[in-house]
């Protein structure tokens, strides 16, 4: 089962609805012991980084979070939940994060719009499952007013508003989108079942490694 964490912030409902389409055992809870059985978790976020790192600490989900990635459990965060993974976020003042990625969450600046809103392209920088069966130069939609600034090893795919920034990052079984792939329609899904790949072969694999052992 891939639980979806919910602290009552994100598109749950949409989140939920594109992972039910590509057919995955998806559940919605935000209670510790559902989420520390879940065989991989989902954090979708919107609004303001430091209020979400509060209601995730209110809830008691922080620990149960970094404990799965300890326990190298497939974790995806979305957007706002992309942010939370790396070490800090300078929205509304600074505010810690999850810590899982080395980087920094920045406001945009320049003659660009904020917020980042609408269909943008991404631009692979390097190879990685995710990215299975993805058209070079596809677009996802975008609504953020901050991106990551995140070490260049951990970045996958780019986008371009003004500078280029990360849109999708992974490091071992934890990856990010800073994009809502339950929005971006085709690719979008198409993200969506490579991860619910990912988890099942993650699951294959731990339960041979058990057999040889």
């Amino acid at each position: 089962m891939i639980a979806v964490v919910d602290y009552g912030l994100g598109n749950l409902g949409s989140v939920m609805k594109a992972f039910r389409h590509v057919g995955a055992p998806v559940t919605l809870t935000g209670d510790p012991e559902a989420l520390r059985a879940a065989r991989a978790l989902v954090l979708p976020g919107d609004g303001a980084f430091g209020t979400a790192m509060e209601e995730l600490q209110a809830r008691g989900l922080l620990g149960v979070i970094r404990d799965a990635v300890l326990a190298e459990k497939p974790l995806l965060g979305i957007c706002v939940g992309m942010q939370l993974l790396f070490e800090d976020s300078e929205e509304h003042g600074r505010h810690e994060g999850l810590g899982i990625l080395r980087g920094q969450v920045r406001r945009f600046e320049g003659e660009l719009a904020v917020p980042h809103m609408g269909w943008n392209r991404l631009q692979a920088v390097r190879r990685d499952p995710l990215l299975r069966g993805l058209a070079p130069g596809s677009h996802v939609y975008f609504v953020h007013s901050y991106y990551c600034a995140a070490d260049q090893a951990d970045v996958i795919a780019t986008t371009d508003y003004g500078i280029s920034f990360p849109a999708i990052v992974g490091r071992g079984c934890v990856w990010g989108m800073q994009f809502h792939p339950e929005k971006s329609q085709r690719v979008g899904l198409c993200l969506i079942e490579n991860f619910v790949e990912l988890v099942r072969k993650h699951r294959e694999a731990r339960l041979n490694a058990r057999s040889f052992a």
